[in-house]
């Protein structure tokens, strides 16, 4: 298990504007949800899809893109 998580350190408006906001959704079932626990293969099948969209690229070095990859801690309950 990993954790998709929104990274406020982003500034990008536009992902989030241009189809983002709904992938997002898509996997968190609710925008309210800043991170979500899912299987790597299922991590990285999102992230194809969330780079495609525009405004994916183009954040600072320590935050490049609007969603970020985060390990679950070891006595997190997921």
């Amino acid at each position: 298990m990993i954790k998709l998580a929104i990274d406020f350190e982003n500034p990008g408006k536009e992902w989030w504007d241009s189809g983002g906001r709904e992938l997002w959704e898509s996997i968190t079932e609710a925008f309210d949800n800043n991170d979500v626990a899912v299987d790597e293969s299922i991590a990285e099948s999102w992230l194809v899809e969330a780079a495609r969209i525009p405004g994916w690229m183009g954040g600072p070095e320590w935050a490049p893109h609007p969603v970020c990859l985060k390990q679950v801690d070891e006595d997190e309950i997921v």
